[in-house]
């Protein structure tokens, strides 16, 4: 693959991570204003047809149970992490597309955070969505590297 295309995967990428950014942001920003009991509500009213229907359906089961052991401090924990996590990303995100060199090496180190705490909860969940994140990461995390490489070479004398 030349260099350009590794480029436009690239931009892809980073903008694919900046719209991820984004509806951290929002969701962690409906989390925060949006009490933790209409969230319960709103679950039980979206599964309770399904749940009629087929008690052993899988994803109304698993909301179910999500919702049986929800909090306030559950809501507050995630209305933060998504919404710093997405803060993060978006600040990250916007100087890697303006080219900043800071932005390079703190996309880095912050994928490589959140690799290690994706794997970490993923021996505890065993979630499939956190490794198909983790591997997309992965694939990020390279191009970045790679970006950077091509970057620093275009400013080096």
């Amino acid at each position: 693959m030349n260099e350009s295309r590794i480029h436009q995967v690239f931009q892809v990428s980073i903008l694919l991570k900046g719209f991820h950014a984004i509806i951290e942001c929002v969701s962690g920003l409906l989390l925060a204003v949006i009490s933790a009991d209409t969230i319960i509500g709103f679950v039980n009213r979206l599964t309770q047809d399904q749940l009629v229907e087929d008690k052993h359906d899988h994803i109304a089961g698993l909301l179910r149970h999500f919702t049986e052991n929800y909090s306030v401090s559950d809501q507050n924990f995630y209305a933060f992490y998504l919404l710093s996590h997405g803060l993060v990303k978006v600040a990250l995100v916007i100087g890697l597309l303006r080219g900043k060199m800071w932005a390079y090496p703190a996309s880095l180190v912050v994928l490589g955070g959140f690799i290690l705490y994706q794997l970490y909860r993923y021996s505890y969940t065993h979630g499939i969505g956190l490794i198909v994140l983790t591997v997309f990461d992965v694939v990020v995390m390279w191009l970045v590297w790679h970006e950077y490489r091509v970057v620093r070479e275009k400013v080096a004398p």
